[in-house]
């Protein structure tokens, strides 16, 4: 059960790290993209392909995948993104679901449809097991660098929303843009830095979660609904609220897939409508939050 436990909060952890770029341009900069995923297919690849051919060691392919993503959402918010800003949500949900297939085409024409292997570290590799009897709790070491990686990172996003000059020039622009600009904000270079910022931590999740998850060019469609699921029970006017929206997400689905298996992921929508039922704004909404 230990065990059980541990692997769903990294599994959780991980969910947070790939779907809380979404959770900030749904909740801060009022858009809808749904391509989210494909930045993190891209920050997969970016590493798989590093490793394979180049032999770069897989540290240094995790900033690599973070920048490489980055550099790709500011080209894509520049050209395409912006204008599509003050449009209607369903045209924004329409062009980001046209950007995914064009983006699961395109690797597979240039890459190819089979699954990917990393091969991680041999320091990364194997498993610790700590107690005895029925108290044993077995950690990966793969699964306790997610961990530790994915914390650290939560810790620093929660502090610059919060706590630094750019979160609070980020929530002014967001409120109002016209009232922000008078005041001296740059505020296209405002968003510009957001949807970079979030299109790399997307990346850098898909460097960390190829070896977790899988990789193959379907991969932004089949962890699309599990990102939404993550921002739509979390909420978006914070990060507590997606990221215990994603460790609940991930300890009930490891559980339910290693005590019900028949089930598959029943579980885990039957979780989420029962807790859409009791809180349509979602977990963790400031008071006046949308």
């Amino acid at each position: 059960m230990l065990t059980i436990l541990f692997d769903g909060i990294a599994y959780g952890m991980l969910l947070f790290i790939l779907a809380v770029g979404l959770a900030v341009t749904m909740g801060l900069m009022n858009f809808i993209n749904l391509a989210h995923g494909a930045f993190a297919m891209v920050g997969g690849y970016i590493t798989v392909l590093l490793m394979q051919r180049l032999d770069v060691p897989f540290l240094w392919c995790l900033p690599i995948a973070f920048i490489g993503s980055a550099l790709l959402g500011a080209v894509l918010e520049r050209t395409l993104y912006r204008p599509l800003y003050n449009k209607p949500h369903l045209d924004q949900v329409l062009f980001s679901i046209g950007l995914v297939f064009m983006a699961v085409a395109s690797v597979d024409y240039f890459i190819g449809s089979t699954q990917q292997i990393i091969q991680l570290p041999t320091w990364l590799k194997g498993r610790t097991e700590i107690g005895s009897g029925d108290w044993i709790l077995g950690m990966g070491h793969y699964r306790l660098f997610i961990i530790a990686v994915c914390a650290a990172l939560t810790v620093a996003l929660q502090y610059v929303l919060a706590r630094t000059r750019f979160g609070s020039r980020l929530r002014a622009s967001v409120d109002d843009q016209r009232v922000a600009a008078g005041l001296g904000i740059n505020v296209n270079l405002v968003f510009l830095s957001t949807f970079a910022f979030g299109s790399g931590l997307a990346g850098l999740g898909g460097a960390l979660g190829a070896e977790v998850l899988g990789l193959d060019p379907t991969f932004p469609l089949k962890f699309m609904i599990y990102f939404l699921i993550v921002v739509a029970v979390g909420g978006t006017s914070s990060i507590t609220g997606p990221l215990l929206a994603a460790l609940l997400l991930g300890i009930a689905d490891v559980a339910g897939k290693y005590y019900i298996p028949k089930l598959g992921a029943f579980i885990v929508y039957s979780l989420m409508i029962l807790i859409l039922i009791w809180r349509p704004q979602g977990l963790f909404v400031r008071k006046g939050g949308k």
